[in-house]
């Protein structure tokens, strides 16, 4: 039964006790819990394609470095250049002169023949690509802890949509259905507008990012990552995208909470402008990537108008639909045929003038002016 409700939503109009309560809870905790660890060994198992596919923005901006013979890595590189080109002429050099053509002596071309396999071999060994890309572990158990963090890292992403939905399947029963149909379609979008805004990071911002960052004074340093620095930076990163992406769940949550309408987010579009420029300048990077930051943050706020637009009409006409529905109020007693006063009426009375006031009017009363009000003259005392 209780496995049973890790897999459903529990109804607005079932009752459950306190000890019910926490063993639905203790029951998605667990399965949130275990669904984690399955995915975490998956992740483990794969570690080395998790480990290249979120190093591959740091292999590109670190390989334009090295090619361009920067730091230790760019000096090895340009030694190895060097060495094989070096590698290159002794082997010509070797075939011309143990050629018959050559002139030397037998023994001495045979020698040298001799020698070409070898050197032929070492030139093989020399590498062709540049090396030292790779981010770089100064402790004896970093590598073993770099590689359990991103595979927890990548977990959590992964197993994030089963958590949401134990989460969701708890939260849910304490909105009846109007609530209900309210919420939810926020709460489905929670999961694809965070994964479109990490998708969004690792397209983006993160190799803009580390290309800013990398080449910053690189003249004064020798630039070496450290894996564990890299991957904290990594994943701050793309949580704050994620994040970021969330912007109209919790717009549309404002409209539809009465905070604000729509009408005053299109009047404050300039401030939207301003609030998205800050966020994207508080993200590393150059004055390009700010710009291709901004937008499409920007255009997050104008789906968002658009969104709100269309649920604030919606709920405009079911508020409409609804008060059509309901019986008119009792309107208030009026006068018989007789002329006789209903019970809520005052009865008329005689006006100075001589004239009646009819029965209902909201003046029964005659205006005082300024005068009689100086005057403290009661007009119906001064007959």
């Amino acid at each position: 039964m209780a496995m049973a409700t890790a897999i459903r939503t529990v109804g607005h109009e079932e009752r459950l006790s306190v000890v019910d309560h926490l063993e639905e809870l203790r029951t998605r905790l667990i399965v949130s819990a275990v669904a984690l660890a399955v995915v975490f060994g998956v992740c483990l198992w794969q570690n080395n394609a998790l480990l290249e596919f979120i190093n591959r923005p740091l292999h590109r901006q670190t390989e334009q470095q090295v090619l361009r013979g920067e730091g230790p890595a760019g000096q090895t590189w340009l030694a190895q250049k060097a060495v094989l080109e070096v590698a290159k002429d002794a082997q010509s050099i070797a075939r011309a002169l143990s050629a018959p053509a050559s002139g030397l002596p037998a023994a001495t071309r045979t020698q040298l023949a001799a020698q070409i396999p070898r050197l032929e071999a070492d030139v093989v060994k020399i590498p062709r690509n540049p090396s030292g890309i790779d981010p770089v572990t100064l402790g004896p158990g970093e590598p073993l802890t770099a590689t359990l963090t991103v595979a927890l890292y990548f977990a959590l992403v992964l197993a994030l949509p089963l958590i949401l939905f134990e989460l969701y399947g708890f939260v849910l029963p304490a909105f009846n259905p109007r609530e209900r149909r309210v919420v939810m379609p926020l709460l489905i979008s929670v999961p694809f507008l965070f994964a479109a805004g990490v998708a969004f990071g690792y397209l983006v911002v993160l190799p803009a990012a580390v290309r800013f960052l990398q080449n910053f004074n690189s003249s004064q340093f020798n630039v070496m990552v450290q894996a564990s620095q890299y991957y904290k930076f990594a994943a701050t990163v793309l949580l704050a995208m994620g994040l970021s992406f969330q912007a109209p769940v919790a717009i549309v949550g404002a409209v539809r909470a009465g905070i604000v309408t729509p009408r005053q987010l299109r009047r404050n579009r300039r401030y939207a402008i301003l609030a998205c420029a800050a966020v994207a300048a508080f993200l590393p990077g150059d004055a390009f990537t700010l710009v291709l930051e901004t937008v499409p943050l920007y255009l997050l706020y104008e789906a968002s108008i658009l969104i709100a637009s269309v649920v604030a009409r919606g709920d405009a006409a079911r508020t409409t639909a609804a008060g059509a529905g309901r019986p008119p109020e009792d309107p208030p007693s009026s006068a018989g045929a007789s002329g006789m006063p209903g019970p809520s009426q005052p009865p008329p009375r005689d006006r100075p003038d001589g004239a009646r006031a009819s029965a209902g009017t909201p003046n029964d009363h005659p205006k005082t002016t300024a005068k009689e009000m100086i005057d403290h003259v009661d007009p119906e005392l001064s007959s």
